[in-house]
């Protein structure tokens, strides 16, 4: 399979941003493009990777990310449902039921990948099972994990994968460590990449608050071969993002890594709901998530940016409204 270009990889966002539309506009800019397959039913990625191809053409390949099955033991929740009773309320719902038994269809959508040879597989919140890697490097997958430390990295180069994204503390949305449980580590991204390089002989894509050119040179000399962008392109027409969550990128407001909407850490911009909310909220991923749904759907209704998890990394007035292929094109050599 054709290697994934050089320098510029489209963050997987789950949840809407990555529609095929902003990865084929990436891919055609000369950027690699991934959808994001998690929180989508089998069915509905499997539809998302049809119309890809369809547009893309069989020369053009993309990638695909999974979330991998990670469950921690069951804690009690009960005072976080009450917490947020008064918030659903003023929203006039209901906050929602928790279920310990989910697997995100993961079984499935590794199937369908292999059955679709898609050219990148990449892995975040766990680190995948050997069958799981080798199943799809038979399917003529290359296949990545997702890391934040050099432990991370050298389980994961052990598991036999072909590459790694190496997420720094400045990411927005989910910390993508491999235990739920475990607070991320806050060393600067460029020290991260550096780090790993002398440990691990692998092709290293750099995440987490890149803002410009100069942020991708500081990158390739630490050792990177590419770098992952996500908040850089959820402004761009082309992105499934919410409006009001495009709006809120050019707000001159801190961000902050909270489990308060998911269970979680997860960057995100500063609001009434992570005012209320951040210093209580337990780590339970994806049970605190169905907690809150209610409560952010509702808002999302109502176009109300101060109950919605507004993920974001720190250099997210950088993001800008302009197409998609634009923002490649400043940052490709």
């Amino acid at each position: 399979m054709r290697t994934p270009p050089p320098t510029v990889v489209a963050a997987p966002m789950a949840g809407g941003p990555s529609t095929p539309a902003l990865v084929a506009a990436v891919t055609r800019a000369g950027g690699f493009g991934f959808l994001a397959g998690g929180l989508k039913t089998p069915d509905a990625l499997a539809a998302q990777i049809a119309e890809l191809k369809a547009e893309l053409g069989p020369d053009q390949g993309f990638g695909v990310n999974l979330f991998v099955p990670n469950p921690e033991p069951p804690v009690n929740l009960e005072p976080y449902r009450d917490e947020l009773a008064e918030t659903a309320a003023r929203f006039g719902v209901e906050v929602g039921q928790s279920n310990w038994d989910v697997d995100d269809h993961y079984p499935a959508k590794v199937e369908l990948l292999a059955s679709e040879g898609i050219e990148v597989v990449s892995f975040t919140f766990g680190m995948p099972a050997r069958e799981v890697i080798e199943r799809l490097t038979t399917a003529g997958s290359t296949v990545w994990a997702t890391v934040t430390n050099p432990a991370e990295a050298i389980a994961s180069w052990s598991q036999g994968v072909d590459g790694l994204v190496v997420q720094g503390p400045d990411a927005g949305g989910h910390r993508g460590t491999q235990r739920p449980g475990v607070n991320p580590d806050q060393t600067p991204l460029p020290q991260l990449v550096a780090s790993i390089a002398e440990l691990v002989p692998l092709p290293l894509f750099a995440a987490g608050g890149i803002r410009g050119r100069e942020d991708i040179t500081e990158l390739l000399r630490a050792g990177a071969q590419g770098v992952q962008i996500g908040t850089l392109l959820l402004r761009t027409p082309e992105s499934g993002a919410q409006q009001v969550h495009k709006d809120a990128l050019a707000w001159e407001r801190e961000t902050l890594v909270t489990r308060c909407f998911s269970g979680r850490w997860a960057r995100a911009i500063r609001n009434q709901f992570t005012d209320a909310h951040h210093a209580q909220a337990p780590g339970a991923y994806p049970q605190v998530a169905q907690l809150t749904a209610s409560i952010r759907a509702a808002a999302q209704h109502a176009q109300d940016p101060e109950h919605q998890q507004l993920w974001a990394g720190t250099g997210h007035l950088q993001a800008r409204a302009v197409p998609a292929g634009e923002v490649i094109a400043d940052l490709l050599p």
